[in-house]
């Protein structure tokens, strides 16, 4: 008997989560606070190295970069999803103005959108996704990484594990 072996973005999610779990001081639930640092994943784009905070859980989804005040030079967030479906992200209480790739299995970038701080407005990926990266906003562009463009790392995109 075989027993199914656990895919090794999976195991480094999971490590992740429960790294936060542990972690989080019960202050950082609060709308008015950010929520710390969440783990780090190293993600390639072409040449750029981004060093995205790994956002798991439901919980950390929802408060994303929430409050935060500063971006560092190539850090972002990557928001993971258990199912595929178009997401819609807004920035209610996000101070930073951001720019977000929804992105496939495969870590490709399916479409970009710019959002304003401080707003309601829905931004959408524009077919179901797994993925979202949120960077500071014009990262992409100045970068001219667009749709179609290819981001790296086998062990969070399961995709790439078959190529």
């Amino acid at each position: 008997m075989h027993a199914a072996r656990t895919p090794p973005w999976r195991r480094l999610l999971a490590r992740a989560s429960l790294a936060v779990l542990v972690a989080s001081p019960v202050a950082a639930l609060a709308q008015d606070a950010p929520q710390p640092k969440l783990p780090l994943v190293r993600l390639q784009a072409g040449m750029h190295v981004i060093h995205a905070e790994a956002a798991i859980s439901a919980r950390q989804r929802e408060i994303g970069l929430m409050m935060r005040e500063r971006l560092g030079p190539n850090e972002g967030m990557l928001f993971v999803f258990d199912h595929k479906q178009p997401w819609c992200f807004w920035m209610r209480n996000t101070l930073l103005p951001l720019s977000i790739a929804f992105l496939d299995d495969d870590g490709r970038i399916v479409n970009i959108a710019d959002m304003a701080p401080r707003t309601e407005h829905s931004h959408c990926a524009t077919q179901p996704v797994r993925f979202a990266l949120e960077m500071e906003q014009g990262w992409f562009a100045r970068r001219a990484i667009g749709p179609g463009a290819q981001l790296s790392n086998p062990r969070v995109f399961p995709g790439q594990a078959r190529n």
